[in-house]
């Protein structure tokens, strides 16, 4: 009996030295919400088209406009943060980020933005500098910056700015001159959830990493970097709002004809072939598709070097306690 009790005595000592290590379990409740969310949107879609009720087109808008966005500041969220970024913090910049954003840009782009040939270029610009602006104010009190709490704390910021505008144009598209199109609301939805991945959300977090990276304990830093992060995505997100002009000016270098000359010359928009349908969906998406390839190579990169932040020094332990570790909890 006193053997097997100085056994035991002796595991119950030996626990908390292997009990330490912290777990790399994943949550899963960025998926959770994604099923549970897309599941009431289906059914609120199809509850609308039985009943025709108009009131649930609200229910609609704000289920498809906010599904993705939130689905993926949560998976960022879970995938690994300081103690310092809560909850909380991600939602106050995902809703008040959001909102400050589109309303920032909307001002700007009314006042200072004038058709011309670098439209887009002055859309990038503005809205890349309007969500940059709001994700510093509203992390600006934060102790600690690190390149991680920077891609989180910018994809929350941006994909809240691409939820709320989101919103916006599925209710825009709803409203035709034969009424209320649920067809055309719900088409809508669909590809603006599709690209959210690829847009603002990937954009502002490049941008947040930069930031957070170069920036010190008490104050943010505007460095050379930032400068030309902030151009280069600036970059991206006009190429990407003026893809579908490019992809027509493409399609009609390579299969211009006459009578469409003349009928342009006339005053008049010609009817496109069907090759040329085909060939401008086809240079529209594989432009879309390289901008994105491009920005996900430069998230990967922020990605790897915020990492590094992390890694042990030679004579200095690395920190294993559950708030500051870097992987996956």
């Amino acid at each position: 009996m006193g053997v097997k009790l100085s056994a035991q005595a002796m595991s119950e000592k030996l626990r908390p030295m292997v009990m330490p290590v912290p777990t790399t379990r994943r949550r899963r409740s960025w998926l959770r919400m994604f099923l549970v969310g897309s599941a009431l949107w289906v059914a609120t879609v199809v509850i609308t088209y039985i009943t025709g009720n108009a009131n649930l087109i609200p229910t609609i808008v704000l289920l498809g406009s906010f599904l993705v966005p939130g689905t993926f500041v949560t998976w960022a969220f879970e995938r690994g943060h300081s103690g310092e970024v809560t909850g909380e913090l991600v939602f106050r910049t995902f809703a008040v980020g959001g909102v400050l954003g589109v309303l920032g840009a909307s001002l700007l782009e009314t006042y200072l933005l004038h058709p011309s040939p670098l439209l887009f270029v002055g859309v990038g610009l503005i809205e890349e500098m309007v969500k940059l602006a709001a994700l510093a104010l509203l992390t600006r009190h934060l102790a600690h910056k690190s390149c991680r709490d920077g891609l989180v704390l910018g994809a929350s910021v941006g994909f809240g700015f691409a939820a709320f505008e989101s919103a916006g144009y599925a209710l825009t598209a709803t409203i035709t001159e034969n009424g209320l199109s649920l067809i055309d609301l719900v088409t809508t939805e669909l590809l603006r959830g599709f690209l959210a991945p690829f847009g603002h959300g990937l954009w502002t977090a490049i941008l947040g990493g930069v930031l957070f990276s170069r920036s010190a304990r008490e104050h943010f830093m505007l460095t050379g970097r930032l400068f030309w992060a902030y151009l280069g995505v600036s970059l991206l997100h006009a190429l990407w709002d003026s893809m579908n002009s490019i992809a027509v000016l493409i399609t009609m270098v390579l299969t211009d004809q006459p009578w469409q000359e003349q009928a342009l010359e006339a005053g008049y928009m010609p009817q496109p072939t069907a090759v040329q349908v085909r060939l401008f969906t086809a240079f529209t998406w594989l432009g879309l598709a390289l901008i994105s390839v491009v920005g996900l190579i430069w998230l990967w990169r922020l990605v790897r070097a915020s990492r590094r932040e992390f890694a042990p020094v030679r004579g200095y332990p690395l920190r294993t306690d559950a708030s500051w570790w870097p992987g996956p909890r």
